[in-house]
């Protein structure tokens, strides 16, 4: 972005935001507000955590040091950051106890039952650009949407979008958590929004929740325990202690965001893109490990589940059925799978196999 600078009447970027929000809306997005760049107290708090080495493997993450916390070193010219948020709750979406209750069904995180949300919302956030750029000269913008080293969450919550909760997700009163976030960096010196107090009080479900006690203190997460991160973000084996903690959660998890409080007020997305698709709102895990690696890409194309890649999918469905209660058809399917597995997947079926044997009744 080059540096131009935008000279405009207080009360014609006053109705600017205005009108800047109901093209959001007309759009899809549930919300829309503005924030300045100024991100110090955000900053140490990253610098904090990466020093704590709660980042693991996201070695990126370290890379791109305070080009994160600091918009106008990533994109120079950068004056506001316009931030976007887009539900994807869905109305079905089981508690821990229903999902808990069925150990061989396959758990997905809810957001990654659908349509990769990166396209649906970088599309809309580009017309939205397109749209602001109709009415202003000299407008310059980037769009992010989980794409580039962003603060997405403060940038949000300085925007008035929500507050940051004790699990590091945003929430909002009267919507809860279950939302995608999108940012413009933009040269336009809008009006910024107020912040929201925080609504979190006392208490402590989602710490208290959490299966591998990732959230070591309130707004405090050590990824390297998260179950999103053990079955996302790591590329290697899961560390064979924090296995039999993840259950039937077979890509992601929602567990904290099950128990917030504030999510009984969540509303279901109006976006069809993010409606579930059957086979992973399904959950068979015995069939879901069936697939080989043409029917993965076939099955998840557009979707994000994609980016994990077929190995880390067979080495995921392999600790869920070995957490799984005993059942011979996920034995043979292991054991059929385990010749022809890589080596990461192979000693995460020998894993499985142990543990299924060890649950075998004629062994009591």
């Amino acid at each position: 972005m080059t540096t131009t600078k935008l000279s405009l009447p207080q009360d014609t970027l006053l109705k600017l935001r205005d009108d800047i929000r109901g093209w959001a809306e007309g759009l899809g997005f549930a919300e829309l507000g503005v924030s300045s760049i100024q991100l110090d107290e955000h900053e140490r708090h990253l610098m904090n955590w990466l020093d704590a080495g709660f980042h693991g493997e996201m070695e990126y993450m370290q890379r791109h040091g305070v080009k994160r916390s600091r918009p106008q070193e990533l994109e120079p010219g950068t004056l506001r950051v316009i931030s976007v948020r887009m539900n994807y709750y869905q109305q079905d979406t089981p508690s821990i106890e229903e999902f808990e209750a069925e150990p061989e069904r396959a758990y997905v995180a809810r957001y990654a039952l659908g349509r990769d949300y990166h396209k649906v919302m970088r599309k809309r956030l580009q017309q939205l650009a397109d749209k602001i750029a109709e009415q202003i000269d000299g407008l310059q913008y980037r769009a992010f949407v989980d794409s580039a080293p962003v603060l997405e969450k403060a940038l949000a919550s300085q925007a008035g979008i929500g507050w940051i909760g004790k699990h590091t997700n945003l929430i909002r009163k009267d919507v809860g958590s279950w939302f995608f976030l999108g940012e413009l960096y933009t040269n336009l010196p809008l009006p910024v929004d107020p912040p929201l107090d925080a609504h979190c009080g006392t208490c402590t479900s989602c710490i208290d929740v959490c299966p591998t006690q990732a959230i070591v203190a309130p707004y405090q997460l050590d990824a390297r325990r998260c179950i999103s991160y053990l079955t996302i973000e790591l590329r290697g084996s899961i560390p064979e202690d924090l296995r039999p903690l993840i259950g039937n959660r077979i890509f992601g998890c929602d567990d904290c965001q099950l128990v917030c409080p504030w999510n009984r007020f969540a509303t279901p997305t109006r976006i069809s893109d993010f409606s579930a698709r059957d086979e992973l709102q399904q959950g068979d895990m015995l069939a879901l490990f069936g697939w080989d690696e043409e029917t993965f890409l076939k099955r998840t194309e557009g979707s994000p589940i994609r980016r994990i890649g077929y190995e880390c999918w067979q080495r995921n469905l392999a600790v869920a059925m070995g957490n799984a209660p005993y059942n011979m058809s996920f034995i043979k399917a292991l054991q059929q799978r385990r010749d022809v597995a890589s080596e990461l997947v192979r000693e995460h079926i020998d894993w499985a196999l142990a543990q299924q044997q060890q649950k075998n009744p004629e062994n009591h």
